[in-house]
């Protein structure tokens, strides 16, 4: 007797589904345009005191996550949380977001604006050695080939302005802060979920954001924004870093770091999109033609075209592929049910 055909290979376990992949790739292609066009809000922030500027962005933001991330059932993971993960949390507020901005405030002032975003551009190809390397394996030739290519974009379309020593060594900075948000997060992922985890980072952004202000600008740590700055700060707050970051986080869940991070070449692309609303820049064929290579680079190294997307040992241990933490208990019903099986560079 003939066995019975099978209608498919079962996948690897952890495997992501092709469904699954693609809307993870949506997932930060979404997020990082958001903060790509949040550049040009940042524009209209520039005689606002930076300090106090990011403590009411991440403190608001904070208070706007609340009731999202539901009552006392969302305390039970963040109680269990240990040192070395509380830890994470302000390495990635320190320096994925409050010392990002800072160190591309810094290069500004003597940088013209395109240098530390070319730096930022070079991000993809820093993870996609790092993350391999931390997993203790080789680097993925397509992820590492399209990072190439999304750098080349993110280049093309910036192109590359005039600066000093020191403002190679603030976007250098700037670089860091980028390649840290990416990466140091990932183990406190799985635990907390997107938003839990984004509500951890702007709490503590908003304090850090406070100490620094106190000993930069003192008294005048805050002041009273204008109709613009306002609308500018709430951009920043609801959109950038709610929404932003938590779907930023929910794509990373699926697809990895390693592979998300190939879309910040969404941020120049959409910050050039964006520019000629408000008179800041203008959009030509240098900028088409980077945003051209900004997506074959992201295609290429996410596989989007493969005919399934492979699993990333690194993504096995990042995360599950649901919206909260992979286990069901209080923190899952905090974070909702599973799903199927994110001119200046400001952040």
């Amino acid at each position: 007797m003939d066995r019975p055909k099978t209608s498919a290979t079962p996948a690897r376990p952890g495997a992501p589904s092709r469904s699954n992949a693609l809307r993870g790739i949506l997932f930060v292609t979404f997020a990082y345009s958001l903060v790509g066009a949040s550049f040009t809000a940042n524009s209209l922030l520039g005689d606002y005191p930076y300090a106090g500027g990011q403590a009411l962005r991440y403190g608001l933001a904070f208070l706007l996550l609340l009731p999202l991330i539901g009552g006392r059932a969302a305390l039970v993971p963040v109680r269990a949380l240990t040192s070395r993960q509380w830890g994470r949390i302000a390495l990635v507020a320190g320096i994925g977001m409050v010392g990002f901005n800072l160190a591309v405030l810094a290069a500004e002032r003597t940088a013209e604006p395109a240098v530390p975003g070319v730096f930022v551009g070079c991000a993809p190809v820093i993870v996609a050695v790092l993350v391999p390397l931390m997993n203790e394996r080789r680097p993925t030739s397509p992820v590492l080939y399209g990072a190439l290519l999304v750098a080349a974009g993110a280049f093309t379309v910036q192109g590359w302005g005039r600066t000093d020593a020191m403002g190679v060594v603030w976007s250098v900075a700037a670089l860091v802060g980028e390649v840290g948000f990416a990466v140091l997060a990932v183990p406190v992922l799985r635990p907390l979920g997107p938003r839990l985890l984004t509500a951890c980072v702007c709490a503590v952004a908003t304090v850090e954001s406070v100490l620094i202000g106190l000993v930069i600008d003192g008294a005048g740590l805050v002041r009273m924004p204008t109709g613009t700055e306002a609308l500018a700060l709430l951009w920043q707050a609801a959109v950038v870093t709610v929404i932003g970051f938590v779907v930023w986080y929910m794509g990373v869940q699926r697809i990895g770091a390693e592979r998300a991070t190939l879309f910040t070449g969404m941020i120049p692309v959409a910050a050039a999109l964006t520019a000629p609303w408000v008179g800041a820049g203008s959009f030509g064929p240098a900028q088409a033609a980077g945003g051209l290579l900004v997506a074959a680079g992201a295609a290429l190294g996410s596989g989007v075209f493969g005919a399934r997307a492979k699993a990333s040992p690194e993504r096995a241990d990042e995360a599950s592929t649901t919206d909260g933490p992979p286990t069901v208990d209080a923190a899952t019903a905090a974070e909702g049910p599973p799903a199927e099986a994110p001119d200046d560079h400001r952040r």
